[in-house]
């Protein structure tokens, strides 16, 4: 009886732990939301960084520059900024002004416009700004009528808080929280955790970390001055270089990109480059008799669905016949390809690709695409995107009217 009576004590000391504990994260949370309500403008400098789930070294790693401003005319975010290169702050990368955002191509001289007509999308794709971002995130967790969990630390000089989002779709904050309609392929466990650094010093976030089953992003600001600047003075086409070519999103620009289909019919452009493990290879070291070249993306959601089919297709040819090389066209790095394909368990050539080869090949970083080779090289068929069934009887087709 004694032993039972202390469990029930215990218990309950518990349960009052934690529901103080609750209080006190809801309180001080919204004390937080407040102080981010008072955030008119801010400049900042700020680390970006992004990893593969699963991997534990960076993939992109930038350091931007931000004005910050609040926008309340702009339903979307509520926020307008641009981003600057941190060492050079007359360098333009990025802006959004509430109706227009652009996107800097130092390579080719141009910016590009998306004003948001060309594509039909619930939310405008646009990433919001750390302090917007940041109010978002405590907002909806204080509101929310979702399945959520929260974790709270005490970390010293500043306080740790994570939400997990419990919801059959991925919770994005584009603005508000926006629910993810699901893709026709699987790409794996929905949960969306979101992870803030709070400073104890002014009770404002310094750093958000955001995990979904496809890609983990991290940015940390700096330097942090707030309310000097005026959205008044605020024009996002003074930060473009008078040389640049300007281009509406959807438009074709001065000179017309040639299509990867044309290279149907010729001989398939070489290349040399390295596995996952550093290695090299080229085109002329694979000596199957068909084979199929594909360009993909790590991150790319119908690359990602290919690879089962990817993976079968070793089972359905002799290895003398057919090979499948996949090539990562997005920029990744090899831990990131071993990381991927261990993860997936691919069982083919996983290469590193660079820009020679999306020059050469014309799919300027779209994903994926496959290219059908024959014994001599020559390119037989072209197919871009991936649809399940219907790409994998097209593949397979090819392949079989080859051998």
């Amino acid at each position: 009886m004694k032993s039972i009576l202390l469990s029930v004590i215990s218990f309950l000391l518990v349960m009052n732990v934690c529901g103080k504990n609750d209080v006190d994260m809801r309180t001080y949370l919204k004390k937080v939301l407040s102080n981010l309500d008072k955030v008119e403008s801010a400049s900042y400098h700020e680390q970006s960084q992004s990893w593969q789930p699963g991997d534990t070294t960076a993939i992109t790693n930038s350091f931007r520059f931000i004005k910050e401003y609040t926008n309340p005319s702009d339903s979307t975010i509520g926020a307008s900024y641009v981003a600057l290169n941190a060492k050079d702050t007359t360098r333009f990368e990025f802006g959004y002004d509430g109706k227009v955002k652009m996107i800097s191509f130092h390579e080719h001289k141009g910016i590009m416009i998306d004003d948001f007509t060309t594509r039909k999308l619930p939310f405008r794709l646009v990433g919001p700004p750390f302090f917007c971002y940041s109010r978002n995130i405590i907002g909806y967790a204080l509101s929310t009528g979702d399945s959520i969990t929260t974790e709270w630390k005490d970390l010293g000089e500043a306080y740790y808080f994570k939400l997990v989002i419990h919801e059959d779709r991925q919770v994005e904050f584009f603005g508000k929280a926006y629910y993810i309609p699901k893709p026709p392929f699987d790409l794996g466990d929905p949960t969306s955790i979101y992870e803030l650094w709070i400073n104890k010093s002014d009770d404002l976030p310094y750093k958000v970390r955001r995990e979904m089953s496809h890609q983990i992003s991290a940015n940390i600001c700096s330097d942090v001055v707030l309310n000097q600047l005026s959205m008044a003075d605020f024009n996002l086409y003074d930060y473009l270089p008078q040389d640049y070519e300007i281009r509406k999103y959807g438009e074709k620009g001065k000179t017309t990109q040639l299509s990867a289909r044309e290279l149907i019919g010729k001989k398939a452009p070489d290349w040399m480059l390295k596995d996952m493990y550093e290695n090299p290879v080229s085109l002329s070291n694979l000596k199957s008799k068909v084979l199929l070249v594909n360009l993909t993306g790590i991150g790319c959601g119908a690359c990602h669905a290919s690879i089962p089919f990817l993976n079968g297709l070793k089972e359905k040819f002799n290895a003398d016949e057919f090979e499948v090389v996949s090539i990562e066209t997005w920029g990744r790095k090899p831990h990131s390809l071993r990381t991927y394909a261990d993860k997936n368990q691919i069982n083919y050539r996983f290469l590193c690709g660079d820009e020679g080869i999306v020059k050469s090949y014309r799919t300027y970083g779209t994903a994926p695409f496959f290219f059908i080779l024959d014994q001599d090289r020559v390119v037989r068929k072209v197919i871009q995107g991936y649809g399940m069934e219907k790409t994998d009887k097209e593949i397979t087709d090819a392949i079989k009217a080859l051998l």
